[in-house]
């Protein structure tokens, strides 16, 4: 990796980003982040205050003013450097991201840090396209048109799985579209999101733009969420608590979007290819060692197929290299934490009342028993109706259950509370546009499950809330819409004020 920088050093003066600076929090509690690998303290720092709190908002309010009145332009081009600064700081990156989160430091490298950078150059682009519906003669006495326009100061809370990803998810389309932003990261994995906030900074953007405050949920997240001058909120993380995010922001009237938890179903038909399908459900189930709301959770697999792939997967299963994120060979990290760690185990440990464990189902010892580390965990026999199937497990966990027609097996893709992602295995075109249609979920992919895309939106159906992160879809809920109308007569006395008082004439 290079020279490392030393984290302590980096951020000795604090963990808040306001106004352009780095400074401590002031609630007077501290939080460590923890290496999940070794179980070694990364960074001890002091957590946000609502003070804090109160401070960023209005160093976003001083700065929404001059930002929002710069051109697309001049918002487009600031972008474009901070991505030329994101790709010289790679390497820092990706090695603050594994050492914080466990990530293999090949998935930080190839995955989190280039498609930060390609989402910060999508948006780049996406500021000069602030589109309306074209001027026209509509009423036939006014021209109307479309104003896009920042809506304010943006109060954002980041989840823990995909901490550089997310916060650029919350930042890039707020700022391209000329609002200022507070984000909470979570308190677990602040590191990348305040490089995040320091590298605009080296690009140029203004002091003020981005900010970021450290804290915990309950006192920084939902002063941050309620706050009178924060005009719109977005949060990825559990139903549970989006559901208490959604309630404090509806209070004050906010605009409201919500990335929540998924329960991703991979139903495999009986022409599917069962080795790509294997293969395809391995990476699926494990990337971020499970730790991510679109991974898949529940296979599907018609009766003919269903031992095959249950005996492929947990052969698959058995290759995968547990080990140091930082090793170039490792394929699976730890979880984010040791409470985590013991949370999908419980869940595993259950479920052998009820269903068989085919594979993994422990923590492993050795040289691995100091981190936050759980064994790929493949899961056959249990009901529809169990905890394994219907709860969100975040972990290395992949359940496996048969069906027999096509009716009952996107029945029961659907049959969760949760809609973000799916995906379906079939060499037919008919059977896989059906599932296209027919499963409720944000994204459906065909033959292939986990790849996202700039260009495209992400975000859910039912439990898994509202609104799109990526894409120009997102750009677009960081606007106010605003309708301009034009009285094109010259005319005094209008014949429709004859509706209201006097008479026609």
């Amino acid at each position: 990796m290079g020279n490392r920088f030393q984290v302590k050093d980096r951020f000795a003066d604090g963990a808040q980003y306001i106004d352009g600076r780095l400074t401590s929090g002031t609630s007077g509690r501290s939080h460590t982040v923890i290496d999940p690998a070794t179980g070694d303290e990364v960074l001890t720092y002091e957590l946000a205050s609502t003070a804090d709190v109160d401070e960023a908002v209005a160093a976003a309010k001083r700065a929404f003013p001059g930002w929002s009145g710069a051109t697309p332009g001049e918002r487009s081009d600031a972008l474009h450097r901070l991505a030329a600064v994101l790709a010289e700081q790679a390497e820092d990156f990706a090695y603050a991201e594994s050492l914080q989160c466990g990530k293999p430091i090949k998935l930080s490298t190839e995955f989190d840090v280039p498609g930060t950078i390609d989402n910060t150059a999508f948006f780049a682009g996406a500021a000069r396209h602030l589109q309306g519906q074209a001027a026209a003669e509509y009423s036939g006495d006014h021209t109307s048109y479309v104003r896009r326009e920042a809506i304010g100061v943006v109060g954002s809370i980041a989840p823990w799985n995909y901490p550089l990803q997310m916060a650029a998810w919350k930042i890039l389309p707020a700022i391209a579209a000329g609002n200022t932003i507070v984000l909470k990261p979570a308190e677990l994995t602040p590191l990348t999101s305040l490089m995040f906030a320091q590298a605009a900074k080296d690009a140029g953007l203004p002091d003020g733009v981005i900010n970021i405050v450290t804290g915990a949920g309950r006192e920084a997240g939902e002063h941050l969420v309620g706050h009178p001058d924060v005009v719109m909120t977005s949060f990825t993380g559990s139903t549970a608590v989006g559901k208490r995010v959604a309630e404090i922001a509806t209070a004050t009237v906010k605009r409201l979007h919500l990335e929540l938890g998924g329960k991703a179903p991979f139903l495999v038909f009986d022409d599917a290819d069962l080795e790509a399908a294997a293969h395809g459900a391995v990476a699926a189930s494990l990337i971020n060692t499970g730790q991510d709301c679109t991974a898949a959770t529940r296979a599907y697999v018609q009766r003919p197929l269903h031992d095959a792939f249950v005996a492929r997967v947990a052969e698959l299963m058995e290759t995968v290299r547990l080990g140091d994120p930082f090793a170039a060979t490792t394929d699976l990290g730890p979880l984010v934490s040791h409470a985590q760690r013991d949370r999908v185990a419980g869940f595993v440990e259950r479920a052998r009342a009820y269903a068989t464990v085919v594979c993994g189902g422990e923590v492993p010892g050795g040289e691995l028993a100091e981190g936050a580390y759980f064994r790929p965990t493949l899961i056959a026999g249990a009901a529809q109706d169990s905890e394994v199937v219907q709860s969100e497990i975040f972990g290395p966990v992949l359940v496996v259950l048969p069906f027999d027609t096509d009716d009952e097996g996107i029945a029961l893709a659907n049959d969760t509370p949760y809609g973000l992602a799916a995906s379906a295995w079939s060499r037919d075109l008919y059977r896989a546009n059906r599932a296209t249609r027919e499963i409720k979920a944000g994204c459906v992919w065909i033959n292939d499950h986990i790849p996202i895309i700039s260009e495209m939106p992400h975000g859910g159906y039912k439990a898994s809330g509202f609104g799109k992160d990526m894409s120009a879809y997102s750009f677009e809920e960081y606007t106010q819409v605003k309708h301009v109308m034009f009285d094109n007569t010259a005319v005094a006395e209008k014949d429709w004020h004859r509706t209201i008082f006097g008479d026609r004439t």
